[in-house]
Protein backbone atom coordinates (compact mmCIF):
# COMPACT_ATOMS: atom_id res chain seq x y z
CA UNK A 1 0.00 0.00 0.00
CA UNK A 2 2.79 2.96 0.99
CA UNK A 3 4.43 1.72 -2.69
CA UNK A 4 0.62 2.95 -4.65
CA UNK A 5 0.39 6.15 -2.32
CA UNK A 6 4.40 6.73 -3.14
CA UNK A 7 3.40 6.51 -7.00
CA UNK A 8 0.44 8.25 -6.49
CA UNK A 9 1.88 11.30 -4.78
CA UNK A 10 4.67 10.99 -7.25
CA UNK A 11 2.25 11.73 -10.27
CA UNK A 12 0.21 14.15 -8.01
CA UNK A 13 4.04 16.12 -8.20
CA UNK A 14 4.26 15.25 -11.67
CA UNK A 15 0.93 17.33 -12.07
CA UNK A 16 2.06 20.45 -10.50
CA UNK A 17 5.40 20.52 -12.11
CA UNK A 18 3.41 21.02 -15.41
CA UNK A 19 1.13 23.10 -13.81
CA UNK A 20 3.79 25.47 -12.72
CA UNK A 21 5.08 24.94 -16.42
CA UNK A 22 2.20 26.52 -17.85
CA UNK A 23 1.70 29.27 -15.36
CA UNK A 24 5.58 30.39 -16.27
CA UNK A 25 5.32 29.39 -20.23
CA UNK A 26 1.92 29.25 -21.36
CA UNK A 27 3.00 26.55 -24.05
CA UNK A 28 3.38 22.92 -24.60
CA UNK A 29 7.35 23.55 -24.59
CA UNK A 30 7.25 25.25 -21.34
CA UNK A 31 4.97 22.41 -19.92
CA UNK A 32 7.36 19.86 -21.69
CA UNK A 33 10.68 21.04 -19.79
CA UNK A 34 8.66 21.01 -16.70
CA UNK A 35 7.76 17.17 -16.98
CA UNK A 36 11.71 16.74 -17.42
CA UNK A 37 12.91 19.00 -14.75
CA UNK A 38 10.23 16.73 -12.49
CA UNK A 39 12.54 13.32 -13.22
CA UNK A 40 15.74 14.30 -11.42
CA UNK A 41 13.64 15.93 -8.12
CA UNK A 42 11.54 12.72 -8.11
CA UNK A 43 14.74 11.04 -8.41
CA UNK A 44 15.83 12.58 -5.07
CA UNK A 45 12.85 11.97 -3.52
CA UNK A 46 12.87 7.97 -4.41
CA UNK A 47 16.11 7.89 -2.74
CA UNK A 48 15.04 9.60 0.42
CA UNK A 49 11.94 6.81 0.52
CA UNK A 50 14.60 4.85 0.20
CA UNK A 51 16.80 5.97 3.10
CA UNK A 52 13.73 6.11 5.69
CA UNK A 53 12.77 2.62 4.58
CA UNK A 54 16.33 1.28 5.02
CA UNK A 55 17.23 3.61 8.21
CA UNK A 56 14.12 3.69 10.50
CA UNK A 57 11.89 0.89 9.03
CA UNK A 58 14.73 -1.65 9.64
CA UNK A 59 15.10 -3.18 5.58
CA UNK A 60 18.15 -3.98 4.24
CA UNK A 61 19.78 -2.24 0.40
CA UNK A 62 19.19 -5.13 -0.96
CA UNK A 63 15.73 -5.19 0.04
CA UNK A 64 14.86 -1.61 -1.05
CA UNK A 65 16.66 -1.38 -4.44
CA UNK A 66 13.65 -3.15 -5.95
CA UNK A 67 11.05 -0.67 -4.25
CA UNK A 68 13.44 2.16 -5.67
CA UNK A 69 13.53 1.28 -8.78
CA UNK A 70 9.53 0.67 -8.93
CA UNK A 71 8.66 3.68 -6.96
CA UNK A 72 10.85 5.70 -9.49
CA UNK A 73 10.20 4.71 -12.90
CA UNK A 74 6.43 4.59 -12.91
CA UNK A 75 6.01 8.24 -12.37
CA UNK A 76 9.15 8.88 -14.46
CA UNK A 77 7.52 6.70 -17.38
CA UNK A 78 4.81 8.95 -17.17
CA UNK A 79 6.46 12.17 -16.99
CA UNK A 80 8.50 10.79 -20.36
CA UNK A 81 5.30 9.98 -22.23
CA UNK A 82 3.57 13.26 -20.79
CA UNK A 83 6.83 15.65 -22.15
CA UNK A 84 7.01 13.17 -25.24
CA UNK A 85 3.02 14.26 -26.15
CA UNK A 86 3.90 18.21 -24.98
CA UNK A 87 6.79 18.16 -27.41
CA UNK A 88 4.97 17.09 -30.34
CA UNK A 89 1.62 19.60 -30.46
Amino acid sequence: MHMAMTMGAGVLLLVVFVLFGWLWGASGTAMALAAKAFMPVWLLVALLNMWVGVTHAGYTVREELPILLIVFAVPAVVAGLVAWQLSRS
